[in-house]
């Protein structure tokens, strides 16, 4: 029984061409998210880049080393250490003394970076919000369980669990 999945189209089924289409929306999104994010809080300093580093701060139950954030966030630890270095420039985090590894350093949100991470997270949940607006709570929990198991099935084995 041949069903619209399994039809080839252009040595795809028809599956594939849909999640290729998928991704490059995502991709898209991507750009669309970070553009937005960069705007919604460039007076305070930051970029969607910063913003999400301090996001990962301050999920994190406790102080945590670059590499430890960076696996947590899904990116490499020079790319996170690049922006942890720039918000330690803009007084936003300090590093700390890390007892338990003498070269990995704890990564602290500053009292400065703690207020503007709360002010980007206020301005966050009103644009959040906005963009909910008229959507369907079961269509967007589909989406999202749907980005999650792909994710689950690009990330290597020990870091899709969650």
């Amino acid at each position: 029984m041949n069903t619209s999945a399994n039809t080839l189209i252009g040595g795809r089924t028809a599956l594939g061409n849909a999640l290729t289409a998928l991704v490059l929306d995502i991709f898209r999104l991507n750009g669309e998210l970070l553009s937005t994010g960069d705007a919604l809080v460039q007076d305070l300093g930051l970029t969607s880049a910063r913003w999400q580093v301090l996001g990962a701060i301050a999920r994190s139950p406790m102080p945590a080393p670059v590499a430890h954030l960076a696996r947590a966030m899904g990116l490499t630890r020079q790319a996170v250490q690049r922006v942890v270095d720039d918000l330690r420039a803009a007084g936003f985090v300090r590093l700390e003394t890390n007892p338990n590894h003498q070269r990995a350093m704890l990564v602290v949100m500053t009292d400065q970076g703690a207020d503007t991470y709360r002010r980007a997270s206020e301005r966050q949940l009103r644009w959040v919000e906005q963009l909910a607006s008229g959507l369907s709570p079961d269509a967007v929990e589909t989406a999202a369980d749907l980005v999650k198991t792909l994710r689950q099935r690009l990330s290597p084995p020990e870091a899709s669990e969650e």
